[in-house]
């Protein structure tokens, strides 16, 4: 019946192949924008780390790289320290540098005093110059004289930290995957199927106690016509919100339940169910050492849409199962198991297996996490898919902790001060 309705609306015409045409430009268009959108924080956060602060040191200028971050600016007087051959104390509230040779004073009573032999001035200028008045300085903050063992191990912490936290589904991490699933052999002329999924991940802090995590799957897909070697629709297909409430600080199993919707935002018949779906959704994980094993399931039946489409009741349950080594590279299994309950007997399950490999890396600030992997199909309804590729690349936003954004900052200021060195003649 279905196919015949198929069959009547879509005749191949050469306007419906226009049409079609014009809505698969307008999609990759709207797709490119999705994709640079989570990129700019990034690129501006980058940029801002590039200022230098100016300093007078005896009547010649030295640049200092200064780090914007949170809307505060950092600067790292152990650097000047060691770029200007200087001596650092600190007395009460007070920094005083004194370059080599020259005798130590004690601190003015003043609290702006003016440069003398053997002091610094702080001149309140960026690189480069403007021509509007220069900002006030941006307050100072000591640092360690060196990078102690101490600090590797934490930042190593960190990578493992953030490692774990994007295999876990509700964590308190913004992310923004995108997430595109190829599915090959699809229909009796063996073609592909491609589905783009953008699927954000937002946690929004209730209280002390509790979290609610969004996780939101828009998917953009190319469906082949089933009894045609040539063709297909292209646009927008079925969203799935699913919200988790979660505790804040969990034990050594996390956990997180809430409901799970499908909305039947589908910009053609034969790319979604036509129905608004809800039921329940649940996910448990557990995190020993460098493993994540868990696993997220719900079940969800039609309570509105089209009468002229049958209902749905389907259920979805996803496995995972990570093993995570050094520098952020891990290896990864997480297939998805589907039933469509109402389906005729043999066509009810799709059974993957397989697995692939991922690693958490920068773009430059960027945090990162890429990943492939490769599925095969044990069981499968009749006209679908025996394998399939999944290729994800997910834009990371953590919520670090003071303790962590002052290490961080430290890091990024090392790095900056090596490539200033490096880039810069001696003289």
């Amino acid at each position: 019946m279905c196919r015949k309705r198929w069959e009547a609306h879509h005749g191949g015409g050469s306007g419906d192949k226009l049409k079609g045409l014009e809505v698969f430009k307008r999609l990759l268009l709207f797709s490119f924008f999705c994709l640079l959108f989570p990129v700019f924080p990034g690129l501006i956060w980058s940029q801002d780390a590039q200022q230098n602060l100016a300093l007078t040191v005896a009547g010649q200028a030295i640049q200092i790289p200064i780090l914007q971050m949170n809307g505060k600016s950092y600067v790292d007087i152990d650097a000047l320290a060691r770029l200007t051959g200087s001596s650092l104390t600190v007395k009460g509230s007070q920094v005083i540098l004194t370059p080599a040779g020259s005798a130590p004073s004690a601190p003015p009573a003043n609290p702006e005093p003016s440069a003398s032999a053997g002091q610094l001035k702080l001149v309140a200028e960026r690189q480069p110059a403007d021509p509007e008045p220069s900002e006030p300085a941006p307050q100072a903050k000591p640092a360690a004289t060196e990078q102690k063992p101490e600090a590797a191990v934490s930042a190593q912490a960190q990578a493992e930290a953030l490692q774990k936290a994007t295999q876990n589904p509700v964590a308190n991490l913004i992310s923004v995957p995108l997430q595109n699933n190829t599915n090959f052999g699809y229909g009796p002329y063996n073609r592909d199927q491609d589905v783009l999924n953008i699927q954000p991940v937002i946690p929004v802090k209730l209280s002390e106690k509790w979290m609610l995590i969004s996780r939101i799957i828009q998917p953009i897909v190319w469906q082949p016509y089933p009894n045609q070697n040539t063709g297909g629709e292209y646009g927008l297909g079925d969203m799935n919100p699913t919200f988790f409430l979660s505790p804040a600080k969990p034990g050594k199993v996390i956990w997180g339940a809430g409901p799970a919707f499908v909305i039947p935002t589908a910009t053609n018949d034969i790319l979604g169910q036509g129905k608004f779906s809800l039921g329940p959704s649940f996910v448990a994980l557990w995190q020993p050492e460098h493993w994540t094993i868990g696993a997220l399931v719900n079940n969800v039946w039609s309570v509105a849409g089209s009468g002229s489409r049958p209902p749905v009741n389907q259920m979805l349950l996803q496995y995972f199962i990570n093993y995570n080594m050094k520098k952020g590279w891990y290896l990864t299994m997480s297939p998805i198991l589907t039933a469509n309950w109402r389906a005729s007997s043999g066509d009810v399950w799709t059974v993957p297996f397989g697995g692939g490999v991922g690693r958490i890396m920068k773009l430059g600030f960027q945090p990162v996490n890429i990943s492939a992997t490769f599925y095969g199909n044990a069981m499968y309804p009749t006209g679908t898919s025996p394998w399939s590729m999944r290729l994800q690349i997910a834009f990371l936003f953590p919520k670090f902790t003071k303790q962590q954004e002052k290490e961080m900052m430290e890091m990024k200021l090392k790095q900056l001060e090596q490539e200033q060195q490096t880039s810069t003649p001696k003289k």
